[in-house]
């Protein structure tokens, strides 16, 4: 019998994550030739697998569903404001999470279970929830290993006061276990920006 629950339990996971998939599969976008927030996904559930081997059920949907069809709102649907990125980022926040909510929903988890993944996608309780410090923690060790660089590529205007701003402000979100793991030698930091990476943590 608990066999049986395992595989059924097991069974609804892979089912989620496929429709997870299929959803970010529809992105426009492309990035290294496969659509965009298909492949950052991807990257998100690669890393937790190395930071959070044991992480729970939950959080390993959470981080599958952390950029779920973001393309459907795009920035200039608000006004290019910092108020209107906060109020943009916001929406997409709710929008991530109402979407993956639904898709478990189809593959039949309960309402407590969906609820806490949506808790950890819609960024709540983000020092207080585990699940959402930990989806925090994978998408700023993804951002530093796969996206800082290309992201300064396309700042040629940012000084280095606001790239040691930026630097500062996305360690201050990780947690003390994440920041030890970015040091590790586990991920791979972007060797240009080593230097730059060093005095910001170091200050």
């Amino acid at each position: 019998m608990i066999e049986n629950q395992e595989s059924v339990n097991q069974a609804r996971f892979n089912k989620t994550l496929t429709l997870f998939d299929a959803a970010n599969a529809e992105d426009p976008n492309l990035d290294e030739g496969q659509p965009k927030e298909l492949l950052y996904s991807k990257r998100m559930s690669d890393m937790i697998g190395r930071f959070a081997p044991d992480a729970s059920e939950a959080a390993q949907l959470a981080v599958r569903a952390q950029h779920i069809q973001r393309w459907k709102v795009p920035r200039n649907t608000y006004p290019m404001t910092r108020e209107g990125y906060h109020a943009w980022r916001t929406g997409l926040y709710a929008l991530q999470a109402d979407t993956a909510g639904e898709l478990m929903r189809q593959a039949g988890y309960d309402d407590a279970m969906i609820e806490r993944v949506k808790m950890a996608v819609g960024k709540r309780g983000i020092k207080s929830n585990p699940d959402t410090q930990l989806l925090e923690d994978i998408a700023d060790l993804v951002f530093i290993e796969h996206y800082l660089l290309g992201f300064a590529h396309s700042k040629p205007d940012y000084d280095e006061a606001k790239w040691l701003e930026i630097i500062r402000k996305t360690w201050k979100k990780m947690s003390k276990n994440a920041q030890a793991f970015a040091l590790s030698g586990k991920i791979k930091l972007p060797e240009t920006l080593v230097p730059l990476i060093t005095k910001a943590i170091s200050q």
